[in-house]
């Protein structure tokens, strides 16, 4: 039984003593090292790009629920709060009625606020490019090593 044939003893490929390809040199394998990192960081990027966009409809969501908040909040505060304090006037000075008012309205922009900051936490800068980067320099780590 020789040491230089691992298979003849029936033990198979052993690739912690065993190159991958011992007919390649040093340049083959640097120049397909770094295609291969090449193409990877093609990848992420194209992956980055369609995280982006998926992430940017979610801005677009919360960022309209925002905006919809404050539209409806204006036209509501202007509308009815003349109204309902019109109304509370008729039974107490109109001052303090335009001040009740104000204090459900300030109850509701708060209410809607923390509605929208809800929606905007829910968002997640690129989740899965941020993870396969970690892998990436991982697996970079151990070719050179």
């Amino acid at each position: 039984m020789s040491i230089d044939s691992p298979s003849s003893a029936g033990l198979g490929y052993d690739p912690a003593t065993q190159p991958k390809r011992p007919d390649a040199t040093l340049g083959e394998l640097f120049s397909e090292m770094t295609s291969e990192l090449s193409t990877l960081f093609r990848k992420e990027v194209e992956l980055a790009k369609v995280e982006s966009k998926e992430e940017l409809k979610r801005a677009g969501v919360a960022g309209g629920a925002f905006g919809g908040a404050g539209l409806s909040a204006f036209f509501a505060l202007f509308f009815v709060s003349f109204a309902l304090a019109r109304w509370i006037s008729e039974a107490i000075h109109p001052a303090w009625a335009f001040l009740i008012v104000g204090l459900l309205w300030a109850i509701a922009a708060a209410v809607l606020l923390s509605v929208a900051r809800k929606k905007a936490k829910e968002i997640e800068p690129m989740p899965t490019t941020t993870q396969t980067l970690k892998e990436d320099a991982q697996w970079v780590r151990t070719q050179t090593s």
